[in-house]
């Protein structure tokens, strides 16, 4: 949850990060959010370390003794890293400011590298918990090359105040995570492995929308902050973002359905063969529609605080999780792990349409009008074409040749819808 709060941090920041950056504030700025953070993050990581079983076993319901010891084990490193990669945002954010990228995408993606080779090195040797390490020292490196002078000196006063701010920019984005862990938490219910096919699905599904959605919505918070919006061109950036990322996770959605347990068993191991790798296959095509709804709110999240509409974020957070509760459980006991998928997309669903009534109703509407024409294309042409492949083809070969008839039907019709779209992300750079 925090590192993925995280990544929104990254992009809600920015539009603030920007203005201060034109009055000559943005050190100032940066060094009172990232001050602020720490006096939160060092009580809260020292709370978890106290209280790691309890909430280990809270989290785990009724999984096996082990599951509670390696989530105990685990949480006392996550939850600081969590903050690690929160600081490593802000300064991230900063940078974006000042329309540079390039060390915040070399922090990240070496911090990811790092990660993994920490995990193979050490997990055969001390189990689950390494993965835990791993990503502590994804944070490390992340925030050793996005950090500056970030710290200073300010009033208690001055930071309480940011604290309050940072808690309205991420009560949202927390929320949204906090369904994926009710989805987890209901998930245990049904037995044991079902929670790891869900958190594997969920993985994999996310790593969809953060290398579309969030990356466009990264790029695109500065450039828009400073050009100003109204509905339509605030709509008009949504639906042409959402066209981009749709294409990608479409594509991604419709090889999982078809060959989703050989990539999972190819990637995780024999463990994940047969029924198993089977199931998680299906629950990433389950998630499409939470990918498509998870996409549209990264894009268009960040244009609440390019309006400055801010009063919904912490009352939304709230009312979502409430409701988001009750309807995992009925859906999980219609539809079993499926029905929590579906819950998810429903949900994040209702949050952007609430989110973006909250903007503007005229931005609503004009986003759902540009909005259904390109997930109904999208959706049809998955279909058509893997749905083709699938019946005249073994799974693998129909996973290869729908993607192959997937690519060259877009070539050839080239939707103008997907080149305006192409042009409006350019022209932001």
């Amino acid at each position: 949850m925090l590192v993925l709060a995280a990544q929104t941090v990254r992009v809600v920041l920015v539009p603030e990060l920007t203005r201060a950056a034109g009055q000559g504030r943005l050190g100032a700025e940066t060094r009172s959010y990232a001050s602020a953070l720490v006096l939160l993050a060092l009580p809260a990581s020292l709370v978890v370390a106290v209280f790691a079983h309890p909430l280990a076993d809270a989290i785990t319901g009724r999984l096996p003794h082990d599951a509670v010891t390696a989530a105990g084990g685990s949480l006392r490193w996550l939850v600081p890293a969590g903050f690690a990669q929160m600081l490593a945002a802000v300064g991230g954010a900063a940078l974006a400011a000042r329309d540079s990228y390039v060390v915040s995408a070399l922090g990240f993606a070496s911090g990811a590298v790092v990660a993994v080779v920490v995990f193979v090195l050490l997990v055969d040797a001390h189990g689950p918990v390494a993965l835990s390490w791993g990503l502590a020292a994804n944070a490390g490196v992340a925030l050793a090359f996005v950090s500056a002078p970030l710290l200073g000196r300010l009033s208690a006063a001055g930071l309480l105040a940011r604290l309050g701010r940072i808690a309205q920019l991420v009560a949202l984005p927390l929320a949204l995570q906090g369904f994926y862990v009710v989805a987890l938490r209901f998930a245990a219910g049904l037995g044991v492995g079902h929670v790891t096919s869900l958190s594997y699905a969920y993985i994999f599904a996310a790593a969809v929308v953060a290398a579309t959605a969030s990356s466009l919505a990264i790029v695109s918070s500065a450039p828009l902050t400073r050009r100003g919006l109204d509905a339509e061109q605030a709509a008009a950036h949504i639906v042409h973002s959402v066209w981009l990322s749709l294409v990608v996770t479409a594509a991604a959605a419709g090889v999982f359905a078809l060959v989703g347990g050989r990539i999972v068993e190819l990637v995780l191991g024999d463990a994940f063969a047969g029924d198993a790798g089977r199931e998680l296959g299906r629950l990433v095509a389950y998630l499409a529609p939470w990918m498509v709804a998870a996409v549209a709110f990264t894009v268009a999240f960040p244009l609440v605080f390019v309006f400055e509409r801010r009063a919904v974020l912490l009352p939304l957070a709230a009312a979502a999780l409430a409701v988001h509760v009750p309807l995992s459980y009925g859906l999980r006991e219609a539809f079993g792990l499926a029905g929590l998928a579906l819950a998810l997309g429903l949900s994040t669903l209702g949050v952007l349409v609430v989110l973006l009534a909250s903007v503007s109703r005229r931005l609503l509407v004009l986003s759902a009008l540009g909005l259904w024409r390109p997930t109904l294309a999208v959706a049809g042409l998955t279909a058509l074409t893997f749905g083709l492949a699938e019946v005249a083809l073994p799974d693998a070969p129909a996973a290869a040749a729908g993607f192959v008839l997937y690519a060259l039907v877009l070539l050839a019709i080239r939707p103008r819808a997907l080149g305006a779209a192409w042009a409006h992300v350019r022209a932001l750079r």
